[in-house]
């Protein structure tokens, strides 16, 4: 491979933002650097060897549908899949994997190597060179190494994760560091603060391992995966797991809360030796026996690492405890007695920079050709993280080569809805995805991120024509199954025996099967049970008969809350559609509120409908500004 002095992007960071970055910006046509501090952890799964969950696992099946890679490394290294939620509507299923972690971190890395256009350099980065050119705008011109190397290239994309002059905290010592037996990173947030930009600081958190082979598994409640597993990735390149581990579950007691507030008085987080906010959806066990003192029992998930080691995930007791605490403290769960700790549970504090200071396109206002992308951008989890690497991949790309900025609306993704709260509301916590953060989530289900994002990935040049032909073929079979469903009647004589029982009420006359369909009681299992000529139409379908019959019964049943949801997800593009320039004089517009004059003016909103859902906005600051643009 031959190295290039100068590179059209450079990636620093090789988690999961940075690999999905640099993947999408080379398979653009773009050259790449990717700079690392340690070339054996890229794709480190640092906390959870997991992907997907409850909103999560929506993002991952939207990158995969754009022509991203997590969701095929999340299927090639699942030890379990789930798919959550299924006893609720079809917005709230949400596709989960227990993953080997060092399958994942070794796959992610083949699939970056397999890259001709992405380039690897272990290092640190510890600046970035800028100028500032005729018209006054700072420009990135490349980035300054550990090493003292200075790379030329046109754009940057940061993805330091937890590494920005990171402190980890066990108990009442502190080590510099971001990742266990990593160091920090210093230098880059100390030139972004000189060059304008606004910091803070957040804090996260790891359980303990524990030695697999030192839990007594027998008195745990035993959590396997589906009989019928699915898989992340629409493409044909993964399968379906044909095996998997089970996961188990035991809870803390009140032996377990009194141990470990014991150790209250050494806590970090309690002492005030850590300043940055931890997330609200993930807090610690110290936090939560202190925020839920009432509650005698917390849940906790023991977790397989791999298939090829005893290293358990103690998912539930994230903690920065002292050692002995916890050690303590998880001999007294349920089938913990004898426990072994692998590595004590700690925390890490990091600097991140409010994204209110980005753009859509994730680059940011006062550098042009510098993007942020993870948890630098104050998120918290590997799907987020991922999801906006891509973005930034795709549209540092984009702009390189003069090409229209890549930006998903809030009712075509989640990765949507994720980077336009992060820009018009910004976060003082670690932002974490859930489907209630989604105004338009019938319409953005896990099962159709395909339908609603691969054309797009087709434009672009991420989604080969191998893709559009299986979508095209998908939809195809979607419109004959329909048909089928909408033609075809069943009579009481040979449905009531079989409907009856699933508790819905006997047919008095012949139905077509679309109606049968409409009952909640009933699935298309039931319909294909009654039918032998549609059982033989599915059969037709080879690999996507699951997602085909799987999309048509959604959009049969919910049809009515579908178009209810498109007409308003339309109505609001209105707004979507009116542009605000960038120097609109807010703080002369006196019959704004003085926080919507100041917001306003901080976040320099691209649209109405982005400034409609900035906090402390109000519908008559809305008004104002619709006057003032002649509407």
């Amino acid at each position: 491979m031959s190295y290039l002095e100068q590179y059209d992007v450079v990636v620093v960071g090789a988690g999961h933002a940075g690999c999905e970055a640099a993947a999408a910006a080379a398979n653009l046509g773009s050259s790449v650097l990717l700079i690392t501090m340690n070339m054996g952890v890229i794709a480190q799964m640092s906390c959870n060897p997991a992907m997907g969950g409850v909103g999560k696992g929506q993002i991952v099946r939207e990158i995969d549908a754009l022509g991203g890679y997590s969701g095929i490394v999340s299927d090639i290294s699942t030890v379990q899949f789930r798919m959550l939620n299924k006893s609720k509507g079809p917005a709230m299923w949400s596709p989960r994997t227990q993953n080997d972690r060092e399958l994942f971190a070794h796959t992610w890395r083949k699939k970056l190597e397999e890259c001709p256009n992405v380039h690897f350099r272990q290092d640190t980065v510890t600046g970035i060179d800028v100028e500032k050119d005729f018209d006054g705008l700072t420009r990135v011109r490349g980035v300054k190494t550990g090493v003292g190397r200075s790379i030329s290239c046109r754009s940057v994309i940061l993805t330091n994760g937890t590494f920005l002059s990171a402190v980890m905290h066990i108990g009442e010592k502190q080590f510099g560091g971001g990742r266990s037996g990593e160091k920090a990173a210093y230098g880059i947030t100390e030139q972004l603060v000189k060059l304008g930009f606004e910091t803070g600081r957040m804090k996260t958190g790891t359980p303990p391992r524990v030695d697999g082979r030192s839990i007594d598994y027998s008195i745990l409640e035993e959590q396997r995966g589906d009989d019928k597993p699915s898989k992340f990735s629409f493409s044909p390149e993964t399968s379906s797991a044909k095996k998997q581990l089970s996961c188990w579950i035991t809870h803390t007691n009140t032996e377990v809360h009194d141990i470990l507030r014991t150790g209250f008085d050494r806590s970090p987080m309690f002492s005030g030796r850590i300043q940055g906010q931890g997330p609200r959806y993930c807090p610690s066990i110290e936090d939560k026996i202190d925020r839920f003192a009432s509650k005698d029992s917390h849940q906790i998930f023991v977790e397989p690492e791999g298939w090829n080691t005893v290293e358990t995930y103690i998912n539930g007791f994230s903690t920065s405890l002292p050692e002995e605490v916890q050690t303590a403290a998880l001999r007294k769960l349920p089938g913990f007695a004898n426990a072994r700790i692998f590595r004590p549970g700690y925390a890490v504090e990091y600097d991140y920079f409010p994204p209110t200071q980005l753009r859509h396109t994730l680059e940011t206002k006062l550098v042009e050709g510098l993007y942020f992308a993870g948890q630098i951008n104050g998120t918290t989890g590997y799907e987020e993280a991922a999801c906006q690497g891509l973005i930034a991949g795709i549209n540092a790309h984009s702009k390189l080569v003069e090409k229209a900025p890549f930006v998903l609306a809030r009712d075509q993704a989640y990765i949507g809805v994720l980077i336009d709260d992060l820009i018009t509301k910004g976060t003082e916590e670690p932002y974490r995805m859930f489907t209630s953060r989604a105004e338009f989530r019938i319409l953005l289900r896990q099962d159709n991120a395909d339908e609603r994002l691969t054309p797009l990935a087709h434009d672009l040049g991420l989604a080969d024509d191998k893709r559009m032909l299986r979508l095209s073929q998908k939809r195809e079979f979607c419109k004959k199954l329909a048909t089928a469903l909408q033609t075809e009647s069943v009579s009481p004589g040979s449905a009531n025996a079989a409907i009856v029982p699933r508790g819905t009420e006997a047919i008095k006359q012949k139905v077509k099967l679309n109606t049968l369909l409409l009952r909640p009681q009933l699935s298309f299992t039931d319909l294909e049970s009654l039918s032998p000529s549609l059982l033989d139409l599915t059969h037709t379908f080879g690999s996507l008969r699951q997602e085909v019959t799987e999309q048509v019964e959604i959009q049969m049943k919910y049809d009515g809350y579908i178009t209810k949801e498109r007409d308003m997800a339309d109505r609001l593009v209105r707004l979507e559609s009116l542009p605000l320039q960038g120097d609109m004089p807010y703080e002369k517009l006196t019959s704004l509120s003085i926080e919507a004059r100041q917001k306003l003016g901080k976040i320099q909103p691209s649209t109405l409908g982005q400034a409609s859902r900035i906090s402390g906005i109000s519908p008559a600051d809305i008004s104002v500004l619709l006057v003032y643009l002649g509407r």
